[in-house]
């Protein structure tokens, strides 16, 4: 059996690392009480609120992990943009906020003006859907510190205090939607290169399948959920549509870590019976490395991008409003009393994650 950690990812020292990293950063936050800007500690949670007085300054930060490393290697930069936009913005509305802007910094061991022009290009086309703008960035020259690329973004949102999505009030009962994703977004990606370049070498990407090449595939660009979600819970200074108890961006660790961090604040769990299938592909880079299907929704998002929480009165309305935006959306569980979360994976088995 094939897991994450044999790609060269610890994901159990990762949630350590993250833990210290978060405890020194809180340390920071006494030296602004009583001003603008007091942060508010919530550790795990999606993002980094600030107080502005009426409202909160919400802030995210993140990457494309190994993804841009298919890209580069397959000369089709175009669309990790909508990569490098999906991991930020999906992250702030889980607070309810609306993104207003984000910057974004690209390390690389040689400059090549095509490769930035591509990447930004798909940027900008991403944000200006989004309505988000891009006051800043910063392009580094860096040989030897990286070998290829790094890119990463920080993203800035707004919300008023009374409209943070409090996730306390989920109950037993609640019903689960999940919105649906047609690739791996950019999560996992260091597990799929490893499986992948051991069957095909080096030049994996350029392998065919079905019509497509495994590049192609692997790079399906994330579906950014940011605005469909704020049709449901209105942009800043708007009335909200949607009663959402909880939004839970599905990235890194899967299903298990996060929607967990939705669940944590109430104490209840959930039974995830009919969540949409992943993309075939990612099924046969499965199949290809004898990854465990408890370790495939512990590593990807297994065609569920995010899941949100509404009362059972409101899905009707809450799948309307998502399909009006172009979001794939459907009922996938129910919210309970236990505080485990119980899956139904693809191939039928039944996988509990305490």
């Amino acid at each position: 059996m094939t897991t994450y950690k044999d790609s060269g990812v610890d994901v159990a020292a990762g949630d350590k690392a993250s833990k210290a990293a978060y405890d020194a950063a809180a340390s920071t936050f006494t030296s602004r009480k009583g001003m603008i800007g007091c942060p508010v500690y919530e550790e795990g949670g999606y993002a980094g609120l600030l107080d502005m007085g009426d409202h909160f300054l919400v802030m995210t930060d993140d990457g494309t992990g190994t993804k841009i490393d298919v890209a580069l290697a397959a000369g089709n930069c175009r669309t990790l943009g909508s990569d490098l936009l999906a991991m930020v913005t999906d992250d702030a509305v889980c607070t309810g906020a609306e993104v207003i802007a984000v910057s974004n910094t690209i390390d690389i061991a040689k400059v090549d003006p095509k490769i930035i022009a591509d990447l930004m290009h798909g940027l900008s086309d991403a944000c200006t859907k989004q309505k988000i703008v891009i006051p800043a960035g910063e392009i580094a020259e860096v040989p030897g510190a990286v070998h290829s690329a790094t890119w990463s973004a920080t993203a800035v949102g707004i919300v008023a205090k009374d409209r943070v999505i409090d996730t306390k009030k989920i109950a037993a009962g609640d019903v689960v939607i999940a919105l649906k994703e047609n690739g791996a977004r950019s999560n996992g990606f260091s597990l799929i290169r490893k499986i992948l370049s051991e069957k095909f070498g080096a030049q994996w990407w350029s392998e065919g399948n079905k019509g497509s090449t495994w590049g192609d595939l692997v790079l399906t660009p994330s579906v950014i959920y940011h605005s469909a979600i704020l049709d449901l819970i209105g942009r800043y200074g708007e009335k909200r549509k949607i009663n959402v108890k909880g939004i839970a961006h599905i990235t890194g660790g899967g299903i298990p870590s996060k929607f967990r961090r939705v669940l944590k604040r109430s104490g209840c769990g959930a039974v995830l019976n009919d969540l949409f299938a992943p993309p075939e592909w990612l099924t046969e880079v499965a199949a290809m490395g004898n990854v465990a299907t408890e370790e495939c929704y512990k590593t990807w998002c297994m065609g569920n991008g995010m899941m949100i929480v509404v009362d059972a009165h409101d899905v009707k309305e809450s799948l309307g409003i998502l399909k009006k935006a172009n979001i794939e959306a459907k009922v996938c569980g129910k919210i309970t009393e236990d505080g485990a979360i119980v899956v139904k994976g693809f191939d039928g088995s039944v996988m509990k994650f305490q």
